[in-house]
């Protein structure tokens, strides 16, 4: 009896280390998600990326059965957002939903990066990819990037045009380092910031996000003269490549939903699952052209893989444009 009793708790306790063994977290893909899930925005409310964020907590929310809580965490160029990330719980309940390539280059923008993100973050899902754009003002005469180099050229540093973000300023310094020109940057704290100086003519041009540019394009207030992907996207339309006007370049975001290392696989899988269903439905094919992108569906593996890649492709890119490290 003793010998039996012996070998019924041993077998209950390896049952027990069975059922937390699933994972460091005793997490398992039957239990997960047993609680509310917070989709954390690196920018405030009402923003493009908050409306996006937005739009994918409640796409997903039926597919867990749980409530989606989007949790705005504004600052730091998105660091807030992302050194919050990386120091949660790795159990799948919080969730980055956010610029991948806005992550790897985190990695350049500052002295001291506050997140290795190549360690401590995990991409779970994609969502988009995305070019920026070179825009004029409707008013201007320019009809194509070579219109627009030429007039640059005459002026020399008497022009100027304007940035909002790093990713803005990077494609514009490819630009002029391409071409040769010498316009002055004019960099605002946001986007909408620099519409009236494009409105005036105090600015020549502008580098721009998809989001604005085509908002104000589609307006009729901006003409978009060239997008810095590789080749023409779905979402843009006819909108012509700068490579395929002369300017060589493939630079292209993409958003992502991104979780704490560590998380385990059977959860980062689910969330990959829940995002590949939600962007490949008729609603996100409608709705991630606004975003100037298309759908960019890929296993975590993948993305992950992406993600370490653009770490030092996008330290180069930060060299090239002379953006100096913050803090």
């Amino acid at each position: 009896m003793k010998m039996l009793s012996s070998l019924l708790r041993c077998a209950g306790s390896l049952a027990l280390a069975a059922a937390f063994a699933v994972s460091p977290t005793g997490v398992s893909a039957q239990q997960y998600p047993a609680q509310d899930i917070h989709f954390i925005c690196a920018f405030p409310p009402g923003s493009g990326a908050d409306v996006l964020v937005r739009f994918f907590a409640e796409k997903v929310r039926p597919l867990t059965g749980k409530n989606i809580i989007v949790e705005n965490r504004a600052g730091a160029g998105g660091n807030i957002a992302l050194e919050y990330v990386a120091r949660s719980k790795p159990d799948g309940y919080t969730v980055f939903v956010h610029a991948g390539s806005g992550v790897a280059s985190s990695m350049s923008l500052s002295k001291v990066p506050p997140v290795d993100v190549t360690k401590q973050i995990q991409v779970a899902g994609t969502i988009n990819q995305q070019p920026y754009m070179i825009v004029v003002h409707a008013s201007k005469p320019h009809k194509t990037l070579a219109d627009l180099t030429a007039a640059m050229k005459v002026k020399g540093d008497k022009a100027s045009y304007g940035t909002a973000n790093p990713s803005s300023t990077i494609l514009a310094e490819i630009y002029k380092d391409q071409t040769g020109i010498k316009a002055v940057q004019v960099d605002y704290r946001t986007g909408q910031d620099m519409v009236n100086d494009m409105v005036s003519g105090a600015l020549d041009f502008g580098s721009a996000d998809p989001v604005q540019a085509l908002s104000m394009h589609n307006k009729g207030d901006w003409r978009i003269l060239g997008i810095s992907s590789g080749q023409r996207l779905k979402a843009t339309g006819d909108l012509p490549t700068m490579s395929e006007q002369g300017v060589k370049m493939n630079l292209t975001g993409w958003w992502a939903a991104m979780v704490p290392s560590g998380t385990p696989k059977p959860v980062v899988d689910q969330i990959n699952k829940w995002f590949t269903e939600v962007g490949k439905s008729e609603d996100s094919r409608k709705f991630l052209p606004q975003f100037g992108g298309d759908p960019l569906i890929e296993t975590p593996e993948a993305a992950q893989a992406r993600l370490v890649r653009d770490v030092p492709d996008w330290a180069g890119y930060v060299k090239l444009a002379k953006i100096q490290p913050q803090g």
